[in-house]
């Protein structure tokens, strides 16, 4: 998968979870801050990122990651094990 179908999804499923535009979501917004994700709808995006890409994170260092570019470079190195 490349990182442009990473980029794509990642903001697809943020939008989802926290009904947003995919269209608005930008690398350099921060999940917290910026998008307005609590404790639960952060689990959520974990989850729903680990069901969307098929792959397992570790949920203590995804919950770590604090804008939308990290986590696309994050969840590109899962994918691409």
């Amino acid at each position: 998968m490349t990182m442009q179908e990473v980029d794509k999804k990642v903001k697809e499923i943020t939008a989802k979870i926290l009904k947003k535009d995919p269209s608005q979501i930008k690398n350099e917004h921060r999940f917290s801050e910026d998008l307005n994700a609590d404790s639960l709808k952060s689990l959520e995006l974990v989850a729903a990122f680990d069901e969307g890409f098929e792959i397992e994170m570790d949920e203590d260092d995804a919950l770590s990651v604090k804008n939308v570019g990290d986590a696309i470079i994050f969840i590109e190195k899962y994918v691409n094990k």
